[in-house]
């Protein structure tokens, strides 16, 4: 059903079919705005055509907004050439860095006070327009960082944008979002293709007893190393300044550890645990440690319909669901079931599910 109460006036010219690109033109058309989408390779653009993220472009196209979606060693070009080609059009892009992007075009002379960078933080960890999804901003931020010629009703037009796909605009310079996405995304993905690396050579039996704290550190390992090569050297200074930090860090544990019953090596290492603990409570939301949120772990039989049966009796329950997670392991007999609910209700359903026949587990790690 197309909901047709969009904010944006006028046609939406997006460039770039892949996962982010074809996932605007989805979430637009589901508003009811005309999506041209355009892409260098005809085989992409026919295969985002065909998802419905938008129809190919024509000649008396004259779009009020271009998005560009391109990879981030080509974002600059693709901006200075779509704003040449639609002179009447504002221009902003997708690309995870935005400092290096506004500094080549300011050095090229391109026009850029009708440019403002933007960036959403959602993703999945398969590209392509195969993987777009209209829902994908929803709820997520999207950093607008409007600079000096960016006047304020155009910058308007891109928190319309963010808008109607469901996102949260959130302001920043250029520069501030660069430092921030090394720190939340950036060296996250560095660490976790580290981690993930050193089970290449582990032995199947030591594979055979990973649990969902593997799982959940390595989880964006399996993400494109072409694109990560990209955004890691466009955004290089700022990944660096942390990963030098994140060396240090580790130096502490390792010289703690050599020696452990070193007077202070164990207070060290607890200290360290400690403020992993502090850390992680300050990331918003449920998927962070929020306190609001208190979490059940339930086996489920590996047998048609337990899941479904599960979630039926929790909404019978009169609970609301916060989130959910899922640990199963090829051939195990049962799986794993991590509810998160409201702490005033997690004691009454844990005892309802109980009183029902589910068997309550601890948290895992």
């Amino acid at each position: 059903m197309v909901d047709v109460n969009s904010r944006i006036v006028g046609e939406v010219r997006v460039v770039g079919a892949g996962l982010l690109g074809a996932s605007v033109g989805l979430g637009l058309r589901a508003k009811g705005v005309d999506v041209i989408v355009h892409d260098a390779s005809p085989a992409n653009l026919r295969l985002a055509i065909d998802y419905g993220a938008g129809r190919a472009a024509r000649d008396t196209d004259n779009p009020t907004l271009i998005v560009v979606a391109v990879p981030p060693d080509v974002t600059a070009a693709v901006i200075a050439a779509e704003l040449t080609a639609f002179p009447d059009a504002l221009v902003t892009d997708v690309a995870s860095v935005k400092a290096a992007p506004l500094a080549e075009l300011l050095a090229t002379g391109a026009d850029v006070a009708r440019y403002i960078g933007s960036h959403p933080l959602a993703g999945r960890e398969r590209g392509g327009a195969i993987s777009a999804r209209a829902d994908l901003f929803i709820g997520r931020p999207w950093v607008i960082t409007p600079h000096g010629p960016a006047r304020f009703g155009e910058v308007g037009v891109i928190e319309d944008l963010v808008l109607d796909l469901g996102a949260v605009p959130v302001t920043m310079t250029a520069e501030q979002h660069d430092s921030s996405v090394a720190l939340v995304s950036h060296v996250p993905q560095v660490i976790a293709s580290l981690l993930a690396a050193r089970l290449n050579s582990a032995p199947e039996s030591a594979l055979s007893l990973a649990g969902q704290g593997l799982r959940d550190t390595t989880r964006i390992a399996s993400s494109d190393p072409e694109l990560w090569v990209q955004i890691l050297g466009a955004n290089s200074a700022e990944v660096v300044r942390i990963l030098h930090a994140y060396r240090e860090d580790l130096d502490a544990i390792v010289a703690a550890l050599e020696a452990p019953d070193v007077a202070g090596a164990r207070r060290a290492v607890a200290e360290s645990l400690a403020a992993g603990n502090s850390g992680v409570s300050r990331i918003p939301g449920k998927h962070g440690q929020d306190r609001r949120f208190g979490q059940l772990v339930v086996m489920v039989d590996d047998k048609p319909g337990e899941l479904a049966r599960l979630l039926t009796e929790i909404g019978e329950a009169g609970v609301n669901m916060e989130d959910l997670r899922l640990e199963h392991s090829p051939g195990a007999q049962i799986g794993l079931a991590e509810i998160s609910v409201l702490t005033e209700v997690e004691e009454r359903l844990a005892a309802e599910l109980e009183a029902g026949g589910w068997k309550i587990a601890g948290a895992w790690k």
